[in-house]
């Protein structure tokens, strides 16, 4: 399960992985990317994001970010393979730093996406793309809520 979003100390680590993130993906590091970057992998952890709450926490930060701003950037670090975007319908969207092909868990009682075991998942086949086209990539979220 990824890590909870929460405001982190910032300290030489996270400064190091902070760099690095940004310059796997060819990110130029102004203030607002590092600020936003430092609580998304400051602390080496994968977690799961909204724009809303990435606002809200930044909004303790050095720097005020508007929520143009996170929107954009979060765009900018899905754009450079950063991040991934996560649709759980067409009006909601969760950024995860986890880049690798993974199953999600989506509590519907609390709103909350979190990595599901990817090892108990089993696809036995995918139907053809149509002429013309490949598979990109297959998202499987798993919609959870509580019995009763």
């Amino acid at each position: 399960m990824g890590a909870q979003l929460q405001d982190r100390p910032r300290d030489e680590g996270a400064k190091t992985r902070v760099t690095e993130w940004l310059a796997r993906g060819n990110l130029r590091p102004t203030r607002q990317r590092v600020q936003l970057a430092t609580l998304l992998v400051g602390d080496g952890e994968d977690r799961h994001v909204t724009a809303e709450s990435l606002y809200a926490l930044s909004a303790s930060g050095p720097e005020k970010v508007s929520l143009a701003t996170v929107y954009n950037t979060l765009r900018a670090f899905c754009d450079a393979g950063l991040m991934q975007e996560v649709v759980v319908d067409g009006a909601k969207s969760y950024f995860d730093t986890r880049m690798d092909d993974h199953p999600h868990f989506f509590w519907e009682d609390s709103a909350t996406l979190t990595d599901a075991p990817a090892d108990q998942l089993e696809i036995a086949r995918l139907p053809e793309a149509p002429e013309g086209t490949e598979v990109a990539r297959v998202d499987v979220v798993i919609r959870l809520r509580r019995k009763g």
